[in-house]
């Protein structure tokens, strides 16, 4: 047999084999559906035993983010404020990559974390602030009004609402307002 009619035949099996494991990639869930319990979804696992990716929240009120995981890693930079929301996206050993809501990167000690989750209200636009409401319907009273940026605990999200709770509010808040949960997520 040529090497041309050989080739001919391969081809087509090529081609089916790259399909069927492109079908495959696309037929899965998104990572962060997996992380946080999506109805049906296996979560992947890191080193911790504890979901990834995941939110949860800034510690201390001053973190280094260095460039790698460790101390002799240089610091990329430090926030300045405890209970922002970040987002794990990798461990390893007592370092987690972290994502903030600019979409930075960096390493943060493991310590330097907590699990209570926070959110940021809509920190992709400025204007015009959002409304809280008294419950989870677009129809229900508006109990505040919060500016892009504020930073509020989450104690529920459910049906698409996010319960948010702080000293100077209380109210719900659509889910597609916040950076600090996933889309789908439910939270009790």
């Amino acid at each position: 047999m040529s090497a041309r009619l050989r080739f001919a035949r391969q081809v087509p099996r090529a081609l089916a084999v790259a399909l069927v494991a492109s079908l495959a990639l696309v037929a899965q869930p998104s990572l962060p559906a997996v992380a946080q319990g999506a109805a049906g979804a296996t979560p992947k696992l890191g080193p911790s035993g504890l979901p990834l990716p995941r939110f949860v929240s800034l510690k201390a009120g001053r973190v280094n983010v260095r460039v790698g995981p460790g101390q002799g890693y240089k610091v990329s930079w430090v926030f300045t404020r405890s209970a922002l929301p970040v987002e794990i996206v990798q461990e390893f050993d007592n370092w987690r990559r972290i994502r903030d809501s600019d979409g930075a990167e960096g390493w943060v000690f493991h310590s330097l974390l907590v699990g209570k989750r926070t959110a940021v209200i809509a920190p992709w636009q400025d204007g015009d602030p959002l409304p809280i409401r008294a419950n989870p319907i677009d129809t229900a009273e508006i109990t505040a009004y919060l500016q892009p940026k504020v930073v509020s605990s989450v104690s529920k999200c459910e049906d698409g609402w996010c319960r948010l709770i702080d000293k100077r509010f209380r109210g719900w808040i659509r889910q597609s307002n916040l950076w600090g949960v996933y889309p789908d997520e439910d939270l009790e």
